[in-house]
C-alpha cells in the first residue's frame, strides 16, 4: 500500500509548481468553505491573539492562513521529486549567524515556531551550514504517513529524533558539532514543568526542555523565522539569541524566544499554525513558581 500510495505522489509531484498551486486552491475552498476544516478553532485562536481586529480582518487572515496551509501541504508533494537544485532556488537563508557559531567549535539550538514552510527550509539547511543538523520530532501516528515523511525529512542526512526517546537518540551525536532544531511553539506535555508567560496576550506554557537542554549545554542559541516574499519562495533568517544559555537567569532564554515569536507572528500572521489549539490549557495558581516574564524568574 505504501509503495502504491509512493508512486501515486511521485507522479503528481512531477507537475509544474503552477498546476500544483491550482490544485491546492481547489483544496482550499474544500477545506475553507466546504467542510470548514478547524475553522473555528483557527478563529477563536485569531480573535484571542489580536483583539483589535475587526472581525473582517480576522477571516482576511484566516482565509490566507488556510491557503499557506494547503500550500504547504502540496509543497512537500514536491519534495518527491524535486531536486536540491529546485529547492535551493526557491528557499534561502542566511546563515552569517551560524558561521560565526561554527567557528568558536561549539554545538548550537536553533528556537523556530510552526511558520510556513519548515520542512522546506530544514533541507535546504543542510548544504548552508557545516553543522550536522538533528532535528526533535513527533513522530506521526499513521504508519504509512510517518514513512513517508520520515523519508522525505532525512532525504538530505539530517537526522531527525523522535521526541519520546530523545536522549537516547541524541547519544551517538553529543560527541560531535552539531545543531539541535527545536520547534519550540509546541504544547508541553506535562504542565507541572512548563514555563508559564503572557504569549499574545494571554498566560500560556511552554516547554521547559529546550532551555533546559541548552542551559545543560552552555550552548549557544539562535532563533530562527521564515519570510514568504511571494507564492512558493521562502527566506529563512537566523539571529543569535545567546552565546551562552546557561549565563542567563532560568526563564530569560525561553522569554526572548516568545517575544521573538510575537514580533514574527505580528509581522507576518497568516504564516503560523493557527489550526493548533495553542490555549487549550488553562492558567492555574499552582503554576505560579513556573511563571516568567518581564522582571520575573521561575522559582521551582
Amino acid at each position: 500500500m505504501y509503495y502504491l500510495f509512493y508512486g501515486f505522489l511521485y507522479l503528481v509531484s512531477l507537475l509544474p509548481m503552477r498546476v500544483l498551486y491550482l490544485i491546492s486552491d481547489l483544496i482550499y475552498g474544500i477545506v475553507y468553505y466546504g467542510f470548514g476544516y478547524r475553522k473555528k478553532v483557527v478563529m477563536d485562536n485569531l480573535r484571542q491573539a489580536f483583539p483589535g481586529k475587526t472581525e473582517a480582518e480576522l477571516v482576511l487572515v484566516a482565509k490566507k492562513f488556510y491557503h499557506n496551509f494547503i500550500d504547504s501541504f502540496v509543497e512537500v508533494v514536491k519534495l518527491v521529486s524535486a531536486s536540491d537544485k529546485w529547492l535551493h532556488k526557491r528557499f534561502t537563508v542566511d546563515v552569517r549567524a551560524l558561521d560565526e557559531i561554527y567557528a568558536t567549535g561549539k554545538s548550537c539550538q536553533m528556537h523556530l515556531g510552526h511558520t510556513f514552510n519548515w520542512e522546506w527550509g530544514q533541507l535546504v539547511m543542510t548544504e548552508l551550514t557545516r553543522y550536522q543538523i538533528l532535528v526533535v520530532y513527533m513522530p506521526i501516528g499513521s504508519k504509512m504517513f510517518e514513512k513517508l515523511f520520515y523519508r522525505l525529512r532525512t532525504r538530505s542526512g539530517n537526522a531527525f529524533l523522535p521526541a519520546p526517546k530523545m536522549k537516547e537518540a541524541i547519544e551517538p551525536y553529543l560527541s560531535s558539532q552539531y545543531l539541535l532544531g527545536l520547534v519550540a511553539d509546541q504544547c508541553p506535555g506535562n504542565l507541572q514543568n512548563a514555563y508559564w508567560i503572557d504569549f499574545m496576550g494571554r498566560p500560556t506554557p511552554f516547554a521547559s526542555g529546550p532551555e533546559k537542554g541548552a542551559r545543560n549545554g552552555a550552548l549557544p542559541v539562535v532563533f530562527a523565522s521564515i519570510e514568504k516574499p511571494r507564492r512558493g519562495y521562502y527566506h529563512g533568517k537566523v539571529q543569535l539569541a545567546c552565546m551562552d544559555a546557561s549565563a542567563l537567569p532560568e526563564g530569560e532564554l525561553t522569554r526572548r524566544y516568545v517575544r521573538y515569536l510575537e514580533e514574527v507572528i505580528h509581522a507576518r500572521p497568516d504564516m503560523w499554525l493557527w489550526s493548533h489549539r495553542r490555549w487549550k490549557h488553562k492558567w492555574k495558581e499552582e503554576y505560579e513558581a513556573m511563571r516568567i516574564g518581564e522582571g520575573v524568574a521561575a522559582t521551582a
